[in-house]
């Protein structure tokens, strides 16, 4: 019941980050935020669901979801902040996006797909830094990241 439940939240978490963009004209900051903070609710979840068999799993979700709540807050609600992480707030939801691909590595190598999770982190959080770099349209950034949410609550409803 619980995987089910995480399954379901980041599909859920992933088609309104890949939406949210297209609603109208926010600013990056507050696009990265939402992306990082939508990122930080699933970790804190999937951190608090897999406490009683993967202890080690749980506190680094738990520790990255916590971080990346302030982070992604700050983001949200000081623009001081954006102002200060300006030159490397594009390449941060890249980096994230890789760090949490190997955390899932880590956490679900008992899974029949969890490989592929952590995989896709990795892929996507590469490929958000290079289009970052290229592109910095906030629109297909936000995708990238709802596009990871949504392939790993898919892969999570497969494996069961």
């Amino acid at each position: 019941m619980k995987n089910k439940f995480i399954s379901l939240l980041a599909i859920i978490l992933g088609i309104i980050i890949i939406a949210f963009p297209m609603i109208g004209v926010i600013g990056t900051s507050s696009l990265i935020g939402l992306s990082i903070l939508l990122i930080s609710i699933y970790l804190l979840v999937a951190g608090v669901a897999i406490i009683d068999y993967n202890k080690s799993g749980a506190i680094i979700d738990l520790i990255l979801g916590i971080i990346l709540l302030f982070l992604s807050l700050g983001l949200i609600f000081n623009p001081n902040l954006f102002a200060f992480l300006a030159e490397i707030s594009l390449y941060l939801a890249g980096i994230v996006l890789i760090i949490v691909g190997v955390v899932a590595l880590v956490n679900n190598r008992h899974a029949r797909f969890g490989f592929y999770i952590g995989v896709s982190g990795i892929i996507l959080g590469l490929l958000y830094i290079i289009v970052g770099t290229y592109v910095a349209d906030p629109i297909i950034l936000g995708t990238l990241i709802g596009l990871w949410l949504v392939i790993t609550g898919v892969l999570k409803i497969i494996d069961g």
